[in-house]
């Protein structure tokens, strides 16, 4: 280093032509190593000094001239001047290779693959050109830290796997560099564009940006880190519009055509997968078609690129966000820094010779050289943003210690003794290589230097937002960061740090292809488009959307439905006949009345028990059948209300039992007259009918009845249902009749009893005119059997609590009817008409039979 200074010193005080070319000459030329130093042991080195490459014409007849780099890169020799700083670092280390002299080799790769070939094939075989028997087989340097980009490092890596020389890089990220097949040797510093392009899908989808622009470098770098972030994006449900791949150096009309196609779009946001050189023209010609209003998302290569980071740049890339390398510190790196002078008129715009009249351009004094790079700041002297410095740094350490643990005899920290160690005169790039993917060693600042199986670090990024200070300048602010290491859903964090957005900078941009679907929609695909372009169709009833942008509905549980806007569930509407609404009053009113009429009529009969026409009616028996017609009246009630177990057991068997012990007093009534009548025939002897018997005949057949409900309620009895398949919208409580046998039993037998009754009255209707109760009953039976007949199939068709209305109304009806029926045309007589209530009109004078004699 004191020789390169002294040589590039004497070469200032020239301050003449002679003293331009030769610093030109040892600047940049890649004939020959730009920086070197003797050591036991050698690193090679290839960085960008220079940007651009000049490929001199091929005749193929003559020896191809040298080629030509021009446009300095401060930012790459500030890189290899940190590697420099961390070879003399260890070199004055005590702990680290005591006694051990690390040398370099630095070449300069001019951005260029043909270049950084030729570079690398100097560092193998220590110098560019091999003539002859001047090639010993031995590599002249034993690792390599390099190089600026993926496509010169592919490159490098390809040539030297073969050879075992390991390759560190410190800025290509091309995830194709981890195939370990491919590239045995490879280790770098920065982590994978495989996390950060998956940094980037998340981060675009954490905002809801689902529908972007993509521009990328058209090399390894953009090409694979740009597809690792489509097919990433495309889990997170992201959609690209367009994705245009760009060079640096292709035709001014093939960046404007990009930049067209970026401003026509309907995206928001454009996600640039660019190096900083792609980026540079693209933005020239941004600023040149005042394309303004985008959010852009870049990645590492550019995203704190000073140089980038202008007044001027701020209208395009104001708000920009975007994944970088963590920042470090290097304690002494700028000190050393401020020790190197060689680009006085790059730093302070001056010529070390006088300018000529025929050069053009703008006016330069001549350097005196007498100024004091520590009184400006550039980005050669600029240490506030040491990022990829500390990977050039992080990888002279760990061949370091790769080398270190070689010649102590260890594999790695904390790991045992290896006696198959070396000498320091004996070591070979092959055994650095097996040592380096052992390292494991913290650097000053706290963090661990470390590879995993295919050379890679890990992945840690910090987000940062491009923001201006108070005074205007562009500042690179950290809002959050990224962690591949930790578990998925933590790896990507915001610190709670204000973005500033591009366009409106407190309103964060929209970038989606179709409007969210709100709660109660979901998404439907528009067919030949992406799925970020879609449609928004409402829910079905019975099924929510509670997220924006859902993808499907869901259906509700049995007992829930949607709400009106189909954004949650409810609990279903609980349906059945209450007290509380019209219908239930009204038939509940209608059930009272009747058996208000019911009890009326009995104490119209007890009033007038000693008449004619109650005793000709068999009191006995219409006083029974007048209370078995008020329980079937009351009966009815425990239809309306909440079903529950001992309502859905009574309301059944107590209609049966009611009604079947009705039908047994008119039937024995039926009998009666049938009886009483037939033996005033001629010729007939019929005993006359007992009281004995026709107690027995109505307890006989209620009795039967009553098996039939105790064996329908110990078997399978009636209870609580929620039906939920007849109506969706709501739920309908009834009454499960546990068993269909024994509830059309039930009804079958009353059923019976009506058509015996009716058959026995229709035979007696031909009775005296007078004596007209077998007509009466007749009608009652045609009324009754009627009504039960139609309610079958209204019972089966009608819905919910209407099935229960159906039967509480064919109860009504037929009690009704049978009240009216038989007991109306007597109550006329005895309330309107007590002249017709005397015996001899009741018997009629064509009745003379002893058997039909009134009792006194």
């Amino acid at each position: 280093m004191q020789l390169l200074w002294v040589v590039v010193m004497g070469v200032l005080g020239a301050f003449g032509a002679e003293g331009e070319d030769a610093l030109c000459r040892i600047l940049g030329s890649p004939e020959f190593p730009m920086l070197s130093k003797e050591g036991d042991v050698t690193i090679g080195g290839a960085f960008t000094i220079h940007t651009k490459i000049s490929v001199p014409p091929l005749s193929f007849t003559d020896t191809p001239p040298p080629l030509t780099c021009s446009s300095m890169n401060l930012i790459d020799f500030h890189l290899a001047q940190t590697m420099i700083f961390a070879i003399e670092e260890i070199n004055n280390s005590s702990s680290l290779l005591p006694n051990i002299s690390i040398g370099y080799r630095i070449y300069d790769s001019c951005g260029s693959t043909l270049s950084s070939m030729r570079a690398v094939m100097a560092l193998m075989n220590g110098q560019e050109r091999t003539v002859g028997k001047t090639c010993s087989g031995q590599s002249a340097v034993h690792a390599i830290i390099g190089a600026s980009d993926s496509s010169s490092t592919i490159v490098m890596s390809r040539s030297t796997g073969a050879f075992q020389i390991p390759v560190i890089s410190y800025f290509a990220t091309c995830a194709c560099l981890s195939n370990r097949k491919e590239f045995p040797s490879f280790f770098r510093t920065i982590p994978s564009d495989f996390y950060q392009s998956r940094a980037l899908a998340q981060l675009v989808k954490y905002f809801g940006w689902t529908w972007v622009g993509a521009v990328r470098s058209d090399n390894a770098y953009g090409n694979n880190g740009m597809a690792t972030f489509v097919e990433a994006a495309g889990l997170e449900g992201v959609c690209i519009e367009y994705s245009e791949a760009i060079l640096w150096n292709n035709p001014r009309e093939q960046i404007a055509r990009v930049v067209e196609v970026i401003s026509r779009a309907s995206s928001k946001v454009v996600v640039a997968f660019l190096s900083q050189w792609e980026m540079d023209v693209l933005l020239e010609e941004a600023l040149a078609q005042n394309l303004t209003g985008l959010q852009w998302v870049g990645s590492e290569s550019w995203i704190t690129i000073d140089r980038l980071a202008t007044r001027r740049s701020s209208a395009v890339l104001g708000g920009t966000l975007g994944f970088t390398l963590r920042k470090s510190k290097i304690p002494g790196l700028r000190e050393f820094l401020l020790q190197v002078g060689p680009f006085w008129e790059t730093t302070f715009s001056c010529r070390f010779s006088p300018q000529q009249e025929k050069d053009g351009g703008p006016r330069q004094s001549q350097c005196s050289g007498s100024e004091r790079l520590e009184e400006i700041s550039n980005p050669f002297t600029d240490t506030s943003e040491l990022r990829f410095s500390n990977n050039v740094y992080k990888a002279v350490y760990a061949v370091a210690h790769s080398i270190h643990d070689l010649l102590t005899c260890r594999h790695g920290e904390g790991q045992g003794v290896n006696r198959n160690c070396t000498h320091r005169d004996s070591i070979e790039p092959g055994q650095v290589l097996r040592y380096l993917r052992d390292v494991n060693f913290p650097m000053k600042s706290g963090e661990r230097v470390s590879f995993d199986e295919n050379g890679d670090p890990t992945a840690i990024y910090e987000l940062v937002n491009w923001q201006r200070d108070q005074a205007g300048e562009t500042v690179f602010v950290t809002v959050g960061n990224y962690n591949a290491s930790l578990p998925n859903g933590d790896q990507f964090a915001m610190n709670g740090i204000q973005i500033v957005w591009a366009g409106n900078p407190l309103k964060r941009p929209r970038s989606v292809c179709s409007d969210s679907c709100l709660p109660g929609f979901r998404q439907a695909e528009i067919k030949g488009m992406q799925v970020c372009c879609f449609s928004c169709i409402p829910c079905a009833a019975g099924e929510i959307s509670n997220l924006t942008d859902s993808a499907k509905c869901t259906q509700c549980s049995l007992e829930y439905w949607s709400n009106g806007d189909k954004s949650r569930c409810v609990p279903k509407v609980v349906e059945f006949l209450s007290f509380h609404e019209t219908m239930g009053i009204l038939l509940a009113a209608i059930s009272l009345v009747g058996a208000c009429l019911t009890i009326a009529v009995s104490l119209v009969f007890f009033c007038f028990r000693e008449t004619p026409i109650v005793k000709a009616s068999n009191s006995e028996l219409s006083f029974l059948l007048l209370f078995s017609l008020t329980l079937c009246f009351l009966c009815s009630l425990t239809f309306i209300g909440r079903p529950s177990e001992w309502s859905c057991m009574l309301r059944h068997t107590a209609f049966g039992i009611t009604f079947a012990l009705c039908m047994s007093c008119v039937l024995a009534k039926t009998i009666a007259v049938v009886i009483a009548f037939q033996a005033t025939m001629p010729g007939n002897t019929v005993p006359q009918c007992s009281i004995p018997l026709q107690r027995i005949s109505v307890f006989s057949c209620t009795l039967l009845q009553v098996v039939i409900c105790v064996l329908w309620l110990a078997l399978a009895p009636s209870v609580p249902f929620k039906n939920t398949a007849h109506a969706t919208e709501k739920v309908i409580l009834e009454c499960d009749v546990g068993s269909a046998v024994g509830f059309w039993a039930v009804l079958g037998y009353v059923g019976l009893l009506a058509l015996l009754c009716f058959v026995l009255a229709f035979l007696a209707r031909k009775l005296p005119d007078n004596f007209s109760e077998a007509k009466f009953i007749t009608f009652s039976m045609l009324i009754f059997c009627a009504v039960w007949i139609t309610f079958i199939p209204a019972y089966v068709s009608s819905p919910g609590k209407f099935t229960v209305a159906v039967e509480i109304f064919a109860i009504l009806a037929s009690s009704f009817g049978l009240l009216f029926c038989i007991f109306g045309p007597k109550c006329y007589i005895i309330l309107l008409k007590p002249e017709k209530n005397t015996k001899k009109h009741i018997m009629g004078k064509r009745v003379a039979s002893p058997h039909l004699a009134l009792p006194d």
